[in-house]
């Protein structure tokens, strides 16, 4: 898309979305980038509304990022799915060729590979999950991609079990499933990541070990949550939720814009400001 004359617009969709920080971090990128003719906005839009806004779009528009609930009911829209989507059957990103094909992608799982790159963890020989939903199965095609052994996956559920076990047999990991009321036992692997929603681990705080791994918390707001408090107290390497999103975007400026590399650090920074500012 590079090289287009006139305004060019992306924008994130979803149910909820006021809280969503893709604008902070999209913009921070434009400016970085001097990207002065584009702009990326925010929009309330469910499963109904969807078909209907997407084709409502202009020639100007460059691409979507897409959070819940529209994932999986964006993808029958689409003109193409890449491999990576289709693994997890979750499309983040949509962007529009010169022609207006609608190319679907998944950035969550190389975002949260590159997140871990980031902090020197290439590769894993075990790993542990906690939670079964639409998170845990992102991570575990992450974890395709660097764990060389089983992944154990802790949940409340025999149903969310099974899940997680289609999901192993799916993307090709060795996956083992266990109750949560063990999942203190998780937290001793080489890399244990937590999919679950806000105040869930709590409990598990009081069971860090004194030289824990690394704890990747797709959790940024709020933060620290108290695991990943305790966690760092005791020296462990600890990636967060905002270093998932901030990379998972990096993926979607390059893809939208064709500018490459996207300015990691200055979107980062901004996402730090914006949370800092809620919480004050």
């Amino acid at each position: 898309m590079t090289g287009t004359v006139g305004k060019r617009r992306a924008a994130v969709l979803g149910s909820p979305i006021a809280h969503s920080l893709s604008p902070v971090l999209h913009r921070a990128a434009y400016r970085e980038l001097g990207l002065e003719s584009w702009s990326y906005d925010r929009f309330e839009v469910d499963e109904e509304a969807l078909p209907r806004f997407v084709e409502a779009l202009g020639p100007e528009w460059a691409g979507l990022s897409l959070t819940m609930p529209l994932k999986r009911a964006v993808i029958p829209l689409l003109d193409s799915v890449s491999d990576t989507a289709a693994s997890v059957e979750a499309v983040n990103t949509v962007v529009f060729d010169r022609d207006g094909r609608r190319l679907g992608d998944n950035t969550d799982i190389p975002g949260m590979v590159a997140a871990l790159r980031e902090r020197g963890i290439e590769q894993v020989g075990s790993a542990a999950i906690l939670g079964a939903g639409a998170t845990a199965s992102s991570a575990l095609a992450a974890l395709a991609r660097i764990c060389t052994g089983e992944v154990v996956a802790y949940v409340r559920s025999e149903a969310r079990a099974a899940e997680m076990r289609r999901w192993g047999e799916r993307l090709e990991v060795d996956v083992h499933t266990a109750d949560w009321s063990l999942a203190d036992r998780a937290l001793r692997a080489p890399l244990v990541v937590a999919t679950t929603p806000a105040g869930t681990t709590d409990a598990l705080a009081a069971a860090v070990p004194e030289r824990p791994a690394a704890l990747f918390d797709v959790l940024y707001d709020p933060w620290p949550t108290a695991l990943a408090a305790r966690w760092s107290m005791y020296g462990g390497a600890v990636i967060s939720g905002l270093d998932l999103l901030v990379h998972q975007a990096v993926l979607q400026v390059e893809q939208m814009t064709g500018h490459a590399p996207a300015p990691v650090d200055a979107m980062r920074t901004a996402g730090e400001h914006a949370l800092a500012a809620r919480r004050t």
